[in-house]
């Protein structure tokens, strides 16, 4: 033990839907560094659980909030009382008297607040992506929507492995986007906090940018999975993850590979896939359609173009 430390114990959480070059670059770095790296595996599996409660679509903030949709059946028409209401805050009451325990559910819907303030474009609404309440309407899902499968499949495998350490080393960073770049309230530095469990959480490579990935691959000449060198992949988050924009773009590249891999994503996440698909196309479509609008709108004749006719 360096500096009188604890030993480090190394962990691979295998979700159950993990490609083979994972696995295979696991067991090579264990064997490379000497060290021994566990595997844990989920209680309940993806299958499971996506059978269970649904599969994600979009992000796991749009996944929860339609959960919470269907499974409390609201109205999507409560959207439209909220924007035409004068008070809203007045409304905002009505609607959580009316659906009571279903505050979340009706912020998501109306896009606001339990205030009743106007929220358009934060992450927690429907309508961060755009248009997706109109798409809803017009394009019911026919299955279930949730990203419970990652609360299973990671956050409580995880959860039960730490629960006995310190602190827990993770290898997120600032580069890679999303929730991770967001400073939180109680720590702007984000590389290393404190757990509500009393715990400590160290990201040492947070601010880490892709160039200097790159620079430290190259100089030391690191060879990743056959996922990236291989088979061309630029992010190995959970296989097949609807989550991902790219989805069904990265299995295609893994297909040549992995072809017993891919079917099984589609038969688990198929439905998202497809449906995100549609909703692509219906955004797509209806920014055309608003562009051509404003395109005649601005380009509309006038009196100045006939100055024959002018008094």
């Amino acid at each position: 033990m360096i500096f009188s430390l604890s030993p480090v114990k190394y962990v691979f959480f295998n979700t159950g839907l993990e490609m083979k070059s994972t696995k295979d670059h696991v067991g090579e770095i264990a064997e490379k560094y000497g060290v021994k790296i566990e595997e844990h595996r989920p209680k309940i599996g993806i299958v499971t659980a996506s059978r269970k409660y649904g599969i994600p679509f979009v992000s796991k903030i749009m996944s929860a909030g339609l959960e919470g949709w269907q499974k409390k059946e609201i109205p999507l028409s409560i959207a439209d009382e909220y924007s035409q209401a004068e008070d809203k805050a007045v409304k905002r009451r009505e609607l959580s008297e009316r659906f009571p325990k279903c505050e979340s559910i009706i912020n998501f819907l109306c896009c606001c607040n339990s205030e009743g303030e106007p929220r358009p474009n934060i992450q927690l609404v429907i309508n961060s992506s755009k248009y997706m309440l109109d798409f809803i309407r017009e394009c019911p899902p026919d299955f279930q929507i949730s990203a419970q499968c990652c609360d299973y499949c990671k956050k409580q495998v995880a959860h039960s492995a730490q629960k006995e350490y310190e602190m827990i080393i993770t290898g997120e960073r600032r580069d890679e986007g999303g929730m991770r770049s967001v400073p939180r309230k109680d720590n702007t530095a984000l590389c290393f906090t404190e757990t509500s469990e009393g715990q400590y959480r160290l990201r040492p490579l947070y601010y880490v940018s892709d160039a200097d990935k790159a620079w430290y691959k190259e100089y030391y000449r690191i060879r990743y999975s056959d996922a990236y060198e291989v088979y061309g992949l630029t992010r190995t988050g959970c296989c097949g993850c609807p989550i991902s924009y790219k989805a069904t773009d990265d299995l295609e590249m893994i297909r040549p590979y992995e072809p017993n891999l891919v079917k099984a994503a589609w038969n688990i996440f198929g439905k998202s896939y497809e449906y995100r698909a549609k909703y692509n196309k219906y955004k797509a479509d209806r920014l055309m359609s608003e562009r051509e609008r404003k395109k005649n709108v601005d380009g509309q004749m006038s009196f100045v173009d006939f100055p024959e006719v002018m008094p």
